[in-house]
């Protein structure tokens, strides 16, 4: 059975439940009276962040940063998974699909400390580590741009690929984004749980670092695709220049084919001896005076 009581003292007891069943959902509506409807929450993977209250229950659905790679960024189920956090007087309730570093990390403290706390103050330490996980995925990711970055100016390598890798880290900075923003009224209803001033504004002010971090990296990752495409396009220009510079050698002289091509009996050329070195001199010197011309245009 996952349900599991990590941490209990003479004011706080706190219930872990990690990839609940029906059973275990059941068993805690029936111990806790918690509404199945908030209960049903917790099961829903794309559910997306909130806070609720009834009666005597304090539901708060977060969402943590994952280190899991997926091949589809569609849902913030790719880049997230969800807890579950429910506070019923002295009792605080988790529920999660799978293990977080916020659930351990709590965990590790609590069993290092010696003084007593709250379920407040667990759900505050529990929600302070959810957004340090988006502060790391921040950074990783920042660090991949500035590789990707150092690799398109300063290296050649396949541009297709760095295409695709950028648009891959658009979209997860993006569901990023669109995690913590939604986030914001449930982190601001933290202030309902009595906690100290200090500590609600630490948290709310680690929310909106880690928000403008992601601000920053999506309009840096959106300035580097534009830098990239152009960049691209220059390439592309810069071999239609050089294309265009062959076609402006070849063209007077195939002009002069041309007409020794054509079927007429006036052309003394024909018959003189030198006629057909005199005519490949003339091409040779065509393209040498072209050439001069071109490089004189800084072409």
């Amino acid at each position: 059975m996952p349900i599991d009581t990590i941490y209990r003292d003479s004011q706080c007891e706190w219930v872990d439940v990690e990839a609940p069943t029906q059973e275990d959902l059941k068993f805690i509506h029936e111990r806790y009276e918690i509404n199945n409807l908030l209960l049903e929450d917790t099961m829903d993977p794309n559910h997306l962040p909130k806070y609720e209250e009834d009666g005597n229950v304090k539901f708060y659905l977060l969402r943590e940063s994952t280190e899991l790679e997926r091949k589809n960024l569609n849902t913030i189920s790719d880049i997230s998974t969800k807890i579950g956090i429910f506070l019923i007087d002295n009792t605080i309730i988790t529920i999660h699909r799978m293990k977080t570093k916020s659930i351990v990390e709590t965990k590790k403290r609590l069993s290092l400390s010696k003084d007593e706390t709250t379920p407040q103050n667990i759900a505050l330490m529990m929600a302070l580590l959810i957004m340090k996980s988006f502060d790391d995925e921040s950074v990783s990711l920042l660090e991949t741009m500035d590789n990707i970055e150092n690799e398109i100016f300063l290296k050649n390598t396949n541009h297709t690929n760095q295409i695709r890798r950028l648009y891959k880290l658009k979209r997860k900075s993006g569901l990023n984004s669109r995690v913590l923003t939604i986030s914001t009224d449930a982190i601001d209803k933290f202030k309902l749980l009595g906690l100290q001033d200090s500590e609600v504004v630490d948290l709310k002010d680690k929310h909106k670092d880690v928000v403008a971090d992601f601000d920053h990296l999506n309009i840096q990752i959106t300035n580097l695709i534009g830098m990239f495409l152009a960049l691209s396009d220059q390439k592309a220009n810069q071999v239609m220049k050089v294309l265009a510079i062959y076609s402006v050698y070849f063209l007077p002289i195939t002009f002069i084919a041309g007409v020794y091509g054509m079927n007429f009996d006036n052309m003394p050329e024909l018959h003189n001896k030198y006629g057909y070195f005199i005519t490949i001199g003339i091409m040779a010197l065509v393209v040498i005076c072209t050439f001069i011309y071109a490089r004189r245009k800084q072409w």
